[in-house]
């Protein structure tokens, strides 16, 4: 009798936990007892990571071999419910019909989006970075500026949040705008910040790095305000200024895929699932949970698994793994990511690279920027379309730090 594990998203956790089930199941010599599926709208994984780049090129490579060569089918729609009781998923496929898909074992790795609040004009005025089709928008945006006559409004962009997101977007938007508008142009990058400094949730030791860095590539920072209006010509912060801009970029907050709330287990402030060591879904028998839908400590010291690439990888490799492990009779195994990095590029002025979750420094400039563009072009993509290659990389104890 087959048995199947149906994997929602095909994301940096989800991808990772479709090769690493496909390899449980080789392993275990049961592959044909086994079938494995992908459930997400493409067969394609989104480089959100380097969506604040101006070069939107190979940002949504392909995934469509890799999972035929390690036996994995993908089918291309939406979970729209789970139903744990009855072990099914109800799916909107792409086409617009409807299918239940039943499971034995299920893995959530539907990722997270950015918080989008009921702020006047966000809706309509406002752009975002957070999935490539917004990308792209912003980026047709932008390249429209220079057909409009010269105003302050144009040649300014507002960038809401200095958050990650934030910050590596701003840095980013000076030269991105001068090599639009030309160099002459009088450009102005402001970031808005409802906290009292830059980059709050990056500590204090990295901070005068970052303040220094947004200073030289020519971004201005406003803090303790939030944004209470947008329009067509600006932004007005809730503190009453207003601010002439026709570019206001929405990088402030985010929360797990709203499926993890079906789970009816435990969620924290991001609408994140408490996981179990293995990353099981307590209020779900024979749910997991992975990437930026788990709430995952990474050890024993009080520190949780961030929303972010770094941590979605390992994730989704042991969720995949523990998902098929627990079928086939392996040994299930603990999730746990001790090391801790972060690199932050910060434009032309190169990149910030830290270690360790007090986020001392490490590299900055040249040396971190070298460091950002190996993850960024290398790292974090897909392997080839070759089993062995592929499998190579799934033990769920394999990590890819510096």
């Amino acid at each position: 009798m087959i048995q199947n594990v149906i994997i929602a998203g095909s994301g940096f956790a989800g991808l990772w936990a479709a090769i690493a089930a496909a390899r449980a199941a080789f392993v275990a010599g049961k592959s044909d007892e086994l079938a494995i599926t992908v459930v997400s709208p493409v067969a394609a994984l989104h480089m959100r990571p380097r969506l604040y780049e101006a070069t939107l090129d190979n940002m949504a490579p392909e995934l469509g071999p890799l999972f035929t060569a390690v036996g994995v089918r993908h089918v291309a729609g939406r979970i729209e419910k789970i139903d744990a009781g009855e072990r099914q998923v109800t799916v909107a496929l792409n086409g617009g019909a409807q299918v239940t898909l039943p499971y034995d074992r299920f893995v959530l790795a539907t990722g997270s989006q950015v918080i989008t609040p009921n702020v006047p004009g966000l809706a309509e005025y406002g752009f975002n970075v957070d999935q490539l089709q917004q990308a792209e928008r912003l980026e047709r945006h932008l390249q429209s500026l220079a057909a409009r006559p010269q105003s302050e409004a144009r040649d300014t962009v507002v960038v809401v949040g200095a958050g990650f997101t934030g910050i590596e977007t701003a840095t980013e938007m000076p030269e991105r705008l001068r090599a639009i508008l030309g160099p002459d142009a009088k450009v102005r990058v402001l970031m808005l910040e409802h906290a009292p400094v830059v980059g709050p949730e990056l500590g204090a030791g990295p901070r005068p790095v970052i303040e220094e860095a947004l200073r030289e590539v020519g971004v201005e920072t406003i803090t303790s305000a939030g944004v209470a209006a947008i329009g067509a010509g600006g932004v007005v912060t809730s503190d009453g200024r207003s601010f002439p801009a026709a570019t206001v970029i929405w990088t402030a907050g985010m929360r797990a895929n709203p499926l993890a709330e079906q789970l009816g287990g435990e969620v924290d402030r991001f609408g994140r699932v408490h996981a179990d060591p293995y990353l099981r879904a307590p209020g779900a028998d024979g749910v997991y949970v992975t990437g930026d839908v788990a709430r995952a400590a990474t050890n024993g010291e009080g520190n949780v698994a961030a929303m972010s690439c770094q941590h979605a990888l390992s994730l989704g490799r042991v969720a995949g793994y523990n998902a098929v492990a627990e079928l086939v009779g392996l040994p299930l195994h603990a999730y746990s990511q001790p090391k801790y990095v972060t690199c932050l590029d910060l434009g032309p002025w190169g990149a910030l690279y830290t270690e360790g979750w007090d986020r001392q420094v490490k590299l900055t400039r040249e040396e971190g920027k070298a460091l950002k563009r190996a993850i960024n072009t290398e790292w974090i993509y897909p392997p080839a379309p070759d089993r062995d290659a592929a499998f190579a990389l799934a033990r769920p104890d394999h990590v890819i730090v510096p």
